[in-house]
């Protein structure tokens, strides 16, 4: 008999994570899950599922019989999702008390601890694992224990102290000075903005570009003079192939510094593009970042 146990995240605290069974947030509506619970059963399911071997198609199919579908019923019945609820609420008050013996074993759930937006960096990672969640039967219940893990530092982050990140909160900004300069004064090495920069330039190297454009928007929220954050947010936006959203970034850089290095690689980046455009484009008269860096308008 197949055994699925897992030992990661709320499972290790003797609950049964349903959520991360079905890749769901914590947060989701019932419809989402129904929505979900129907693609995943559609994959799993011997007439229906794509796996060659045997051994695949078994596996699937007591996945679905003895760990999906239990999962999808304690919510689709309203008297076992209510007591569940009120189960979720006790273990998240329990994680913030056992926070001091809190061991992760995933980075994702590490990076969701220190994360300045939890809400939208947990449900971007848990978007992410969810997409490759049923790829392979062979790696669901490996997959299952990393967004498990992932729960538990979110309840963590929303129950303890508002949200803020573990195990301090991110330093407040300081209020801009009433005097006007032309040249804003280097950035603090340990600054919130220069932290997310350094975050960001790591999860890139990984062309992980969406978490990284979520830590340089929210730290750039309080420090939105920094040259070096505009250029990678202009990079990292470019990495995603969304030249426009990049160009304004881009510009900001070099407006605070005309040398900022970061900007400068994305400048000639746009400018590649704009020179395809009006190759590829005959009837466009201008390129699509013309008269941006200065060339003429016309």
């Amino acid at each position: 008999m197949m055994s699925f146990e897992v030992k990661q995240g709320l499972f290790q605290l003797g609950f049964t994570d349903s959520h991360a069974i079905l890749g769901v947030p914590l947060n989701a509506e019932f419809s989402t899950i129904r929505k979900r619970y129907t693609r995943i059963a559609r994959r799993l399911h011997p007439d229906t599922c794509p796996f060659n071997q045997p051994e695949e198609k078994e596996l699937a199919k007591q996945l679905l019989a003895k760990l999906v579908s239990p999962a999808y019923n304690r919510f689709s019945k309203e008297s076992e999702r209510k007591e569940y609820e009120l189960l979720l609420n006790t273990i998240g008050e329990r994680v913030v008390k056992e926070q001091r013996t809190l061991q992760l074993q995933s980075e994702i759930a590490k990076q969701l601890l220190s994360a300045a937006n939890y809400q939208q960096t947990y449900e971007t990672l848990l978007e992410q694992l969810a997409q490759k969640q049923f790829e392979s039967p062979q790696k669901v219940l490996d997959i299952v224990s990393e967004i498990s893990e992932l729960n538990q530092v979110y309840l963590l982050r929303k129950v303890s102290k508002g949200g803020s990140a573990v195990p301090s909160p991110a330093p407040t900004p300081q209020p801009k000075s009433e005097t006007p300069t032309t040249t804003p004064a280097p950035p603090k090495k340990d600054s919130v903005v220069e932290q997310a920069c350094n975050r960001a330039e790591k999860l890139m190297a990984i062309k992980n570009y969406a978490q990284a454009i979520l830590e340089l928007k929210d730290a750039l929220k309080q420090e939105p003079e920094n040259s070096r954050g505009h250029g990678l947010l202009g990079l990292a936006y470019l990495g995603q192939n969304q030249p426009k959203l990049a160009t304004p970034h881009v510009k900001r850089a070099l407006q605070l510094n005309p040398k900022q290095p970061q900007a400068l690689d994305a400048k000639k980046q746009l400018e590649k593009t704009a020179t395809k455009v009006k190759q590829s484009q005959q009837k466009s008269g201008s390129g699509l970042f013309g008269g941006l860096f200065g060339g003429k308008k016309k």
